[in-house]
């Protein structure tokens, strides 16, 4: 049976009235372009300037977009989304740091949650970011190919040390693990750094996931490259299709810088290659798994064609579709209740760690045509089935 994107009873079922309200008043804000940009300024300057505005972004914005500050802090959101067929990954969302005890840190946290994943059925998943586990600009070099001083070398070290502790534990376990993509001046050595980890742990079944970002019209091609090496060196690729996170910022530096922009030149086309992608990598399924990070109904009615075609049974463990937690509950949840592998990313941190990560939600949310309104439309009709609506 097709999943109902429209019915809001499924979809916002867990939420309270309260919640539901919330809901509604933060995506009306989010709509506001200005609004982000000035709550943007203010909440970054608030947090410098050690005011107490915690309190006041943990009762709106993180309780919405976040699980929690720690582990066992999401577990009722996780038990009560699973009680509905939805599978949660937890995401250590900390970004931007720089030295190394915290890049230890977040080793130890993914480290944790893989142990954490193993016991609990409800959780499929680790993730963790690239700039997780060192310098971005450490990266940024090695991707450019630019000598590394002694110390350099040492530090990437270090980080190949890390990718390795977390990759052979995923492994030992047999958890799957997710390593997000970032900006594409980075990318090269991450891409690197997974490749080298799924010749190693993927032999035997799919454990260490790539991301590909489809917004970058050359991902068409890597990833057919990867599948490749694949078939040629006898190991599985797990891949996450998304379609990107940081457009603006990769469009502004290739123009500031005068390179051509890795971004495909309209959304369209943006559509058309993550579309490409999926459809690929389902003729492929016996070498490939895939993780469909994905807020959009038409290619998730693609993915889903794709898979009656072949005859798949919804909950194949080949496929599996991922939306973030506070966003598309339309989608994830009817897909949950059909039966399909419905998984919601939940960050969780410490409150002032995690704003990074929640402005660039709201900022994306601004930037992406039609995500907010339709957010929006589906609250509101929600609102009025509960009589919420006077």
């Amino acid at each position: 049976m097709q999943p109902n994107f429209e019915n809001t009873a499924i979809a916002f079922e867990l939420k309270t009235d309260s919640q539901l309200e919330r809901a509604y008043f933060l995506f009306k804000m989010i709509a506001n372009e200005p609004l982000v940009r000035i709550g943007t300024a203010v909440t970054n300057f608030a947090i410098k300037a050690h005011l107490p505005v915690e309190g006041l972004i943990r009762a709106t914005v993180f309780d919405h977009f976040c699980g929690g500050v720690s582990e066992k802090d999401c577990l009722p959101v996780i038990d009560k989304m699973y009680e509905k067929g939805v599978f949660s990954i937890l995401d250590y969302s900390a970004e931007g740091k720089e030295v190394d005890n915290q890049f230890d840190f977040a080793l130890e946290k993914t480290l944790e949650i893989l142990d954490f994943v193993k016991e609990k059925d409800a959780i499929p998943f680790a993730v963790f970011k690239p700039s997780g586990f060192g310098r971005f600009k450490l990266y940024e070099k090695v991707s450019a190919g630019t000598k590394l001083t002694e110390s350099e070398s040492a530090e990437w070290g270090r980080i190949i040390n890390r990718y390795e502790k977390v990759c052979k534990k995923a492994h030992d376990l047999e958890v799957a693990l997710l390593i997000d993509a970032e900006e594409s001046w980075m990318q090269d050595s991450a891409d690197d750094l997974a490749l080298v980890m799924m010749r190693k742990y993927n032999k035997e079944k799919t454990i260490v996931f790539n991301t590909f970002q489809m917004y970058r019209w050359d991902r068409m091609d890597y990833l057919k490259e990867i599948h490749k090496i694949a078939r040629d060196e006898n190991f599985k690729v797990g891949a996450k299709v998304v379609r990107g996170a940081y457009m603006e910022k990769e469009n502004e530096r290739a123009q500031e810088k005068g390179y051509t922009s890795p971004i495909c030149r309209s959304k369209q086309e943006t559509d058309e290659n993550f579309n490409a992608a999926i459809a690929y990598i389902m003729e492929h399924l016996e070498d490939i798994t895939i993780f469909a990070g994905t807020h959009n109904e038409e290619s998730t009615f693609k993915l889903i064609t794709h898979m009656k075609e072949r005859n798949l049974n919804p909950s194949d463990e080949n496929v599996w579709f991922g939306q973030l937690f506070g966003m598309s509950d339309h989608i994830t949840f009817n897909l949950a209740a059909q039966g399909y592998n419905a998984v919601k990313y939940v960050p969780y941190g410490p409150v002032r760690d995690v704003m990074p990560y929640l402005i660039r939600r709201a900022e994306e949310n601004t930037s992406v045509a039609g995500q907010t309104s339709r957010e929006l439309a589906l609250l509101q009709k929600e609102r009025k089935r509960r009589k919420l609506d006077s």
